[in-house]
């Protein structure tokens, strides 16, 4: 399977380093896919001449507003495509996820969901042509240099930026929660796999007072350490347009540098509600990347 995503990389223009959804190792597939309900039903793989050219993948999750996301995800050599493999691939989810939904009992909440970066261009015809429409995207940017950040700007009256200890890791959770309140498509985030994927060294809060008013989360990669990953910037809405925000960012940017990242990572919608690519832009992140999520009802 691995190697399936490697042979994909040069056509559909696959960033390596990314981390949204970069070239995984065969290690970090077979973690991934012990994580699913279940293993064995919910992937297909396609073979040929005794060797794997493609395959498929379902996930599923419950999103905030309560709806159940089937998300399938499938890759295919590119010397294979044209065939009708692809779209027996997508019609073999497809079915799939409709059984899964009967056996569920969330036909009435549920949709299928499929994902493709911009730049897959067979995939994304694949996903129209079947009657998905797109729902949103994400855009992926990158700053290449941690060694050319900006320097800082004054703080307002009372506000302090350091480091996270356990006795705050509820209030930055909760900070990032409240922050996507009313947003579309965000998933259920709850507080026990908050702490059990956390990477403190270089979370950073902002308090006003004795009140956490916004909250970086950052990390080095754990396949790349010269990567760096912002992982969520979140100011209570309170707080913001006083330059927390970019005093955070530069303050979990400069600790990534310390503990060996050479770049940084990060993602944002494209709907861009706060002005956030102002933000990343004015410290030096670029964009490189589009992954668009598409969707369908569910008819079963």
């Amino acid at each position: 399977m691995a190697a399936v995503r490697l042979g994909c990389a040069e056509r559909d223009r696959i960033d390596a380093r990314s981390v949204v959804e970069g070239l995984p190792t065969a290690a970090e597939i077979a973690e991934a896919s012990a994580e699913l309900d279940d293993p064995s039903g919910n992937q297909a793989l396609v073979e040929h001449d005794g060797g794997v050219v493609g395959y498929s993948t379902i996930r599923r999750w419950q999103e905030r507003d309560g709806t159940w996301l089937y998300l399938h995800r499938g890759y295919l050599l590119p010397r294979h495509r044209g065939r009708g493999i692809g779209s027996a691939l997508l019609d073999w989810a497809e079915s799939r996820i409709r059984r899964l939904v009967r056996q569920h009992g969330t036909a009435r909440t549920a949709v299928i969901g499929a994902n493709a970066m911009a730049s897959e261009q067979e995939a994304t015809a694949l996903l129209l042509d079947a009657g998905y429409r797109r729902v949103f995207s994400l855009v992926e940017l990158e700053l290449a240099d941690l060694r050319q950040l900006p320097g800082g700007r004054p703080l307002p009256a009372g506000v302090r930026v350091g480091a996270v200890d356990p006795s705050s890791y509820r209030a930055a959770w909760g900070t990032v929660v409240d922050s996507y309140a009313g947003a579309a498509f965000t998933e259920r985030w709850p507080f026990e796999r908050f702490l059990a994927t956390a990477d403190p060294t270089c979370w950073r809060a902002a308090w006003d007072r004795e009140d956490m008013a916004g909250v970086a989360l950052c990390s080095v990669h754990r396949r790349d350490a010269t990567v760096g990953e912002v992982e969520e910037l979140s100011v209570r809405k309170e707080s913001r347009r006083l330059g927390l925000g970019r005093a955070l960012l530069l303050d979990g940017l400069r600790c990534l540098r310390e503990h060996g990242a050479e770049t940084a990572r990060l993602y944002t919608g494209t709907a861009n509600p706060h002005r956030s690519y102002d933000l990343y832009e004015s410290v030096g992140f670029r964009r490189r990347n589009e992954h668009v999520r598409y969707r369908k009802p569910i008819s079963v």
